[in-house]
C-alpha cells in the first residue's frame, strides 16, 4: 500500500514557476513508476509526465515538454514537478500517482495503469 500526498500548489501569473511536491509513504517507493496528471473543469484527468524507478527515464505530454520537469528522490520518498513558463491553460487540479513496475526503467502513460493516488493540488495561472 502507498499513500501519496500532493503539496505545492497554488496561484501564479503567467509566465511564473511552481514547484510541485508529492511524498510517498511506503518502503518500496524506489519500486515504484510515478506519474503527475491534472484535471481542469469540465475535463478528463490528462497525462503530464511520468518517471521510472531509478528516474533514469522521464516522459512528458507534449503541452509540457520543454516547460515542466519531473524528478524523485528515492531517499526521501519524492516526487517532484518543475513547472516553469505557466501558462493559464495549466490551471488544474494536478495530481500524482503510483505503480509497481517492473522492469526499473518502465514509464507509465495510462491513467488506469497507476495504481494509487493523491489527492490532488490546485494550480491557478493568471493572465
Amino acid at each position: 500500500q502507498v499513500q501519496l500526498v500532493e503539496s505545492g500548489g497554488g496561484l501564479v501569473q503567467a509566465g511564473g514557476s511552481l514547484r510541485l511536491s508529492c511524498a510517498a509513504s511506503g518502503r518500496t517507493f524506489s519500486m515504484y513508476a510515478m506519474g503527475w496528471f491534472r484535471q481542469a473543469p469540465g475535463k478528463e484527468r490528462e497525462f503530464v509526465a511520468a518517471i521510472s524507478w531509478s528516474g533514469g527515464n522521464t516522459y512528458y505530454a507534449d503541452s509540457v515538454k520543454g516547460r515542466f520537469t519531473i524528478s524523485r528522490d528515492n531517499a526521501k520518498n519524492t516526487v517532484y514537478l518543475e513547472m516553469n513558463s505557466l501558462k493559464p491553460e495549466d490551471t488544474a487540479v494536478y495530481y500524482c500517482a503510483a505503480v509497481r513496475t517492473f522492469p526499473q526503467f518502465t514509464v507509465i502513460v495510462d491513467v488506469n495503469r497507476y495504481d494509487y493516488w493523491g489527492q490532488g493540488t490546485q494550480v491557478t495561472v493568471s493572465s
